[in-house]
Order: C-alpha cells, then sequence, then structure tokens
C-alpha cells in the first residue's frame, strides 16, 4: 500500500498531461499535513464552493482559503481561477483531481495494512429506502456494537434520490430497490434479498367476498404506488398481469400510509411483502397470493467502489444479506392457500 502510494506520488503528472513533470518531485514531498488541504480540495471540488466544503470538512471559509493558498504555494501552481469574490476550478486543477482523490484514498487506507481483520475502522455513510430502514438499522446497530472505531451514519430517501445522491458523492453506499439501467464504474451492485408482490385486504371485506382475490381487486377501490419509483413500476406491471381493470382511488408514495388506509377498509393494495413485515400479525389485514405472480421487488447494495474502501464494503454485505430463512409474513401467505411464486426478473 505504501509503496503504491510513493508510486502515484512520483507519476502525479500523468505522461498525456499538460502539467509540468516537475509537479511529481514536488508531490512527492507534500508534507503530511497537506492530505489535509487535499481532502479540502476535493470538497470544493464536490460541493462547488470555498463556504460549502468550509461546512463539509468542518472548517471555516477563511481556513479553506488559507489552506488551498498554502496548497497552491507547496504545489507552485495556480488551482483556482479567481474573478472578484468567486474562484472555479482551473483546469490544471480538474486535471489534477483524480490523482488526489487516488492520493487521499490511499492515505486513508494505510491503516489497512496493520488493522486487525476482524477489526473494521473509518467513516461511512450509507442511505437506505425507508421501507428498509427497520431491519438495516438492527444490523448497522449490531455492527458499531463489534467495531466501536468504524464511524457509520445513515440517511434515508426514496431509490432514485440515493442514486443521485451516490452520484454526488455525498454517500458512499445505498440499500435502494434495484434499478433498470445499466451501471458504469465505480459503481457495483450486491442483490441482498427479494420481496414478493402481495394483495392486501382488510379482513372482514376479505370474509365477505369469500376470500377471492381476483374479486378484490375488480370491485374495491384500488391504491397504488408512487409510478415514479421502482416499486410503483413493478406494482404496475403486477397489475396489468393479473388482466383486471383495477378501480384506483389514490396512489401514494408511502408503503404504511397504504397500509393503514387498507386498515379503514378504503380499498385493497399490491404491495411488496417487506422483510420486516409484521402485517400478518395485524387483525385487521390479510395477505393473499396474486393469482398471477409478478416479478419480486429486489433490494440490494449500491456502492461506490472509488470511494469506499474494499473491506468495508464487504463487511457491510456479509452483515446485511440476511439468512435465506422464510419469514413469519411469507409463511403467513403461504397459509392462505396458494404459495406464492417468483418470475424472473
Amino acid at each position: 500500500m505504501y509503496s503504491k502510494l510513493i508510486f502515484i506520488l512520483g507519476g502525479f503528472a500523468a505522461p498525456h498531461s499538460n502539467l509540468p513533470r516537475r509537479l511529481a518531485r514536488r508531490m512527492g514531498f507534500l508534507p503530511m499535513s497537506s492530505i489535509r488541504f487535499l481532502k479540502t480540495f476535493i470538497a470544493i471540488a464536490q460541493y462547488g464552493s470555498f463556504a460549502a466544503a468550509a461546512e463539509h470538512v468542518s472548517v471555516t471559509q477563511a481556513a479553506v482559503g488559507m489552506q488551498m493558498r498554502s496548497l497552491e504555494q507547496q504545489l507552485n501552481i495556480p488551482l483556482f481561477d479567481r474573478q472578484g469574490r468567486t474562484a472555479a476550478l482551473s483546469r490544471n486543477a480538474l486535471a489534477l483531481l483524480p490523482r488526489i482523490e487516488q492520493i487521499v484514498a490511499l492515505y486513508d487506507g494505510l491503516s489497512d495494512a496493520w488493522e486487525e481483520d476482524e477489526m473494521l475502522v473509518g467513516s461511512v455513510t450509507l442511505g437506505s429506502v425507508v421501507s428498509a430502514m427497520a431491519s438495516l438499522a438492527t444490523q448497522i446497530t449490531d455492527l458499531k456494537t463489534a467495531h466501536p472505531r468504524l464511524d457509520l451514519r445513515l440517511v434515508t430517501g426514496k431509490s432514485l434520490e440515493l442514486r443521485a445522491r451516490l452520484n454526488a458523492r455525498e454517500i458512499n453506499a445505498a440499500v435502494i430497490v434495484r434499478l433498470q439501467e445499466s451501471l458504469p464504474k465505480p459503481f457495483d451492485w450486491r442483490t441482498l434479498y427479494e420481496e414478493p408482490l402481495v394483495l392486501v385486504a382488510h379482513r372482514e371485506t376479505l370474509t365477505a367476498r369469500a376470500g377471492s382475490a381476483a374479486g378484490l381487486l375488480r370491485d374495491r377501490p384500488f391504491l397504488s404506488f408512487d409510478r415514479s419509483q421502482r416499486t410503483g413500476m413493478l406494482i404496475e406491471l403486477a397489475v396489468q398481469r393479473q388482466g383486471i381493470a383495477v378501480n384506483e382511488l389514490v396512489e401514494l408514495d408511502s408503503l404504511e400510509t397504504i397500509i393503514e388506509l387498507v386498515r379503514q377498509d378504503i380499498g385493497v393494495a399490491i404491495v411488496p411483502l417487506l422483510r420486516n413485515a409484521t402485517w400478518q400479525n395485524d387483525p385487521l389485514l390479510r395477505i393473499i397470493p396474486l393469482p398471477v405472480p409478478s416479478t419480486p421487488r429486489e433490494v440490494g447494495i449500491l456502492a461506490r467502489t472509488d470511494v469506499m474502501r474494499p473491506y468495508l464494503m464487504q463487511a457491510l454485505r456479509e452483515r446485511l444479506t440476511m439468512p435465506a430463512v422464510r419469514s413469519t409474513a411469507l409463511r403467513a401467505v403461504d397459509a392462505f392457500d396458494t404459495k406464492p411464486s417468483r418470475c424472473p426478473p
């Protein structure tokens, strides 16, 4: 690891770059305090201004300015095009940015060489869709308890929002619903589990209609989920596969709100059977398999391999991958009368 860091420092000026090769020699003699300056420089590139970077790295804006002037003096190269009170990254700075990111990542990983295998250290910001947060929080709490030097922070959002935050490097990884898109480098996807789509109805309504899923879909008001989200798209596809014209009442962006309306017997809904769902214990609800099985919802972890250490990524995957044991909720579906099948994605 150390030799690789020296190699990158020595080769900082890439052969195809227009930067002077003497810059490589300067980078090889940067004081270690400059690592902090390089991190501040990356923050400026990510967040677009000295003020935003100052908030992210927890220093004053004046300190950011002093660090950047010091870095420019050490490198003897202008990093910003200054016009009045604004400063934009220069062409040289943009060319340097990928190598600076490499240097910081390698420096942060130097401790890997002597850390014990079972000890996880570092800072990670993990995003998650709200529907996965309950089971995820328990796993993360256990992980932090076992590894007190791991600084792990959770944020919530919708799958598309978290994908955008990954693009902006605001988070390291996210537990989201799989999106139908090709993933360029440096993104990496690992499936954690699947959730079948089921029909949820009020227990009294179900009894009155003799338990006919097709009849409920045809006759009762239908509560839809936001079609702009991947989950909503899967539900829409499931409705189409039933070959039944549903009577849509409302489109909502919260699964819990939909379930609450079902409890009030406002209508019926097709939803993913959440991994941590306790709906089967609710005396007002009944979970019913779909007459025509549909594509399950695939939940996994999407990570940026360029900003997250491989051993941390692997540890998260292992912790978040739950045993392949059928949940109580799935057993409740089986007990109804038909075992739900899975269609290939």
